[in-house]
Order: C-alpha cells, then sequence, then structure tokens
C-alpha cells in the first residue's frame, strides 16, 4: 500500500495483466510515457508487462534529492527512463520544467510511428503533481499561477496529441480517454487545486479524493457533446476495452466490469456492479458505493484533513489533521456530492445492503479495521 519509492523492492506482479498485455493478443503495438509507479527496477518496470516503448520517470517527480520534507539521502538521483536504461540520471528543476514537453514530443512520435496499426498509447503526465513545474512558453501565462500555467501546458498536450491523431488520418477509428488518478493535493493549497464542492482531496476515501472527471473522444462512435452523470472506476476500463476488441481476460478473478453501455449512452443502461469497495492505508476498508454511484456508506476510520484551515502556498505544504471519523453515514449522492448529510437512519435496508457487501469483500480482500486477513489476495511482484 502506498506509493511505491525507488527502494522499494515489490511493485506489479508478472503473474497480473495489464491492458497492454489484454490488447497485445490482437496485434497492437503497445507505448507508454510518463509516471509508472508500479515498481522502478526489472523485472517490475512497464517493458516487462506489456510495453513495447517507455519513456518517462519510474515513480513521482517529488520522489528526488530536493524534496523539502524528506531527510538528505532519502531519495537518490531522479532517473528519466527509455525502455528500462536511464537517459539521464539526476534530473534538474530545469530538466522538469521540460517533462511535459519531452512526453508529448515522445507520445506524438508514437502515434506517427505506429499509425499505419492498431495501437495503445498510456500516458501518465507527472504534472500537476509537486513539485510542480512548466515550460518557458506558459510559465506565467495564466491568470491562475503556476498551477494555472501547469494545466494550460497539459491542455496543449492534449491539443498536440489529438492534432497527431487526426494528421494520421485515424480519427474515427481511435478512442481517446483523459482522466485522473486522484483528487488534489490540499495541504499544497495554490500547488494542489480544488474539488469544491467536494469533500476533502486525496490521500482519502471522500468523494474529493477519488471522484474526478472522465472525457471521452471516438467520433462517429460517441456523439460530440453529450454529458453522463453516471459512475464507474477505472477498474472497469480494462473488460470494457477487451470486450470491444474481441480478447480474452485473464483466468483469474479481476474486479472490473464491462461498462460500455454507460460509455455509449444506451437506453435504460445501469452499472454492473452491486457496489464498489474503497480501500486505503494498510488496507483500510473506509468506504463503499453502490454500483450507480448514488448511495455511499462511509465506514469508521481516520482520514487526513485540513478543517477549515488553507493550504500552503508556492510549494510549501501545510501539516494534515487527522480526523477520526466515529461513525458509519449514508450519503445520497445525487442530492448531496459534498457528503455533508448523514441519512443513514431513514434509509436502514440500504444501509444492511451496503454493510453485507462490505462484509463479502472483508472475506475477499481483508480489513485491518476489523482485523480481517482476505483469502483471495494474491502476492505483488518481488526483486530477486
Amino acid at each position: 500500500h502506498m506509493a511505491l519509492g525507488p527502494g522499494t523492492r515489490h511493485g506489479l506482479s508478472e503473474g497480473e495483466m495489464t491492458l497492454a498485455e489484454v490488447v497485445k493478443q490482437k496485434g497492437y503495438a503497445t507505448g507508454m510515457v510518463g509516471k509508472w509507479h508500479l515498481g522502478s527496477r526489472p523485472p517490475l518496470l512497464p517493458t516487462y508487462h506489456g510495453f513495447d516503448d517507455y519513456f518517462g520517470l519510474p515513480y513521482s517527480n517529488d520522489m528526488w534529492p530536493h524534496n523539502p520534507e524528506a531527510k538528505p539521502g532519502v531519495y537518490p538521483p531522479l532517473p528519466l527512463l527509455d525502455g528500462e536504461k536511464p537517459v539521464k540520471v539526476g534530473l534538474t528543476a530545469e530538466d522538469q520544467d521540460q517533462l511535459t514537453t519531452w512526453y508529448t514530443e515522445r507520445a506524438v512520435k508514437f502515434i506517427e510511428q505506429h499509425r499505419a496499426q492498431p495501437f495503445f498509447l498510456y500516458f501518465a503526465h507527472s504534472m500537476p503533481h509537486v513539485p510542480l513545474h512548466v515550460s518557458a512558453k506558459f510559465k506565467g501565462k495564466s491568470q491562475q499561477g503556476l498551477y494555472g500555467d501547469v494545466i494550460q501546458e497539459i491542455d496543449w498536450s492534449v491539443g498536440e496529441i489529438l492534432a497527431a491523431v487526426k494528421r494520421s488520418g485515424i480519427d474515427e477509428r481511435t478512442l481517446v480517454i483523459f482522466t485522473s488518478d486522484n483528487g488534489p493535493w490540499l495541504r499544497f493549497g495554490d500547488h494542489g487545486g480544488s474539488a469544491k464542492p467536494l469533500r476533502e482531496g486525496k490521500g482519502t476515501c471522500w468523494e474529493g479524493g477519488t471522484r474526478v472527471p472522465c472525457l471521452m473522444r471516438w467520433p462517429g462512435t460517441l456523439a460530440a457533446g453529450t454529458t453522463s452523470n453516471a459512475m464507474f472506476m477505472t477498474i472497469d476500463l480494462l473488460p470494457t476495452l477487451a470486450k470491444r476488441i474481441g480478447a480474452a481476460l485473464p483466468a483469474h478473478p479481476i474486479d472490473g466490469r464491462d461498462v460500455w453501455p454507460l460509455i455509449a449512452g444506451q437506453p435504460g443502461a445501469r452499472n454492473p456492479h452491486e457496489a464498489y469497495v474503497y480501500y486505503f492505508e494498510n488496507n483500510e476498508l473506509q468506504a463503499v458505493t453502490d454500483g450507480d454511484g448514488r448511495w455511499k456508506l462511509q465506514l469508521p476510520h481516520t482520514y487526513r484533513g485540513l478543517g477549515d484551515r488553507p493550504g500552503g502556498r508556492g510549494g510549501v505544504p501545510v501539516v494534515y489533521d487527522m480526523v477520526k471519523f466515529k461513525d458509519t453515514a449514508l450519503y445520497d449522492l445525487d442530492a448531496d456530492v459534498g457528503e455533508t448529510k448523514d441519512i443513514a437512519a431513514q434509509h436502514p435496508a440500504i444501509v444492511q445492503r451496503l454493510e453485507a457487501f462490505a462484509e463479502k469483500m472483508r472475506e475477499q480482500l481483508g480489513d485491518s479495521l476489523t482485523k480481517r486477513t482476505g483469502n483471495a489476495l494474491r502476492e505483488p511482484g518481488r526483486l530477486p
């Protein structure tokens, strides 16, 4: 659990199937650009997990010697990898200014090289993770400070990707999915973004920590200008895309389901999940939502928050408070997306149903809060 740093000796197991390995069944070229964070050395790198091509950082861009909160010597020089080989070890602040540009150039090159065949490109921007860095062409250009500059450069990057797809003549054969991994890092204040009106932010199982926007583009297949309030999780992308291309899923159980009817806006489409569970920290089961994403049950746990305090400024964070949430609370996210009004007393049957699902998941995945060990856990990959 938690982020895998440069000294970590475990990561993604070779027994798991990545989306890259799924699409390779059908002859797709596979490339990745950006942050990996699932193991920083062979055999844990992307090239061991289905990606033909990789260019990026093996972990977060703050895991470097210049991290103001780390003791000297905790983080080694930050490497930039091309495949499995470092092209530079010891990135400087000036190098980080160029990351978004370098990533984008590599992504465009991959698209142009593989436009005549099916391909899958996974592009995981390092920004806007702190420390924030932006190239000279966008520095000082927004009205929202450095954070705004960084977002403008990511916007430019998306434009370059879409332009490369269009130039290659594959617009109507290309599905583009744009989303994020988590909500804002609130303790960084003006360098962390905002999730309002959602509650809390990154590192919590409140909606501000886990609910993110998702935009999809597939001319001729997904109607332009349509919107949806349907919820699903990124775990659903692998089986959804596998079904679209007729690829086989792994033999072992996976958590995702095919949610294409939701994405395509098919009449009467419903989420196929009974419910979703939210784990954090040391395998703590902290929350459950029903599949449709309306009802959310928050379970007793401790989370990090700021209360009414502002976050830091200029890249210097403030310290979180550890907040004890002692109750089991039910929220109607359709009416109360900010999770402000506990309505558990009015809906005991819904609480019971979600608690029963939580108990089923504890049997499979465990729960340190109730001192349970799951019976369906799989081991991670480990270095020799």
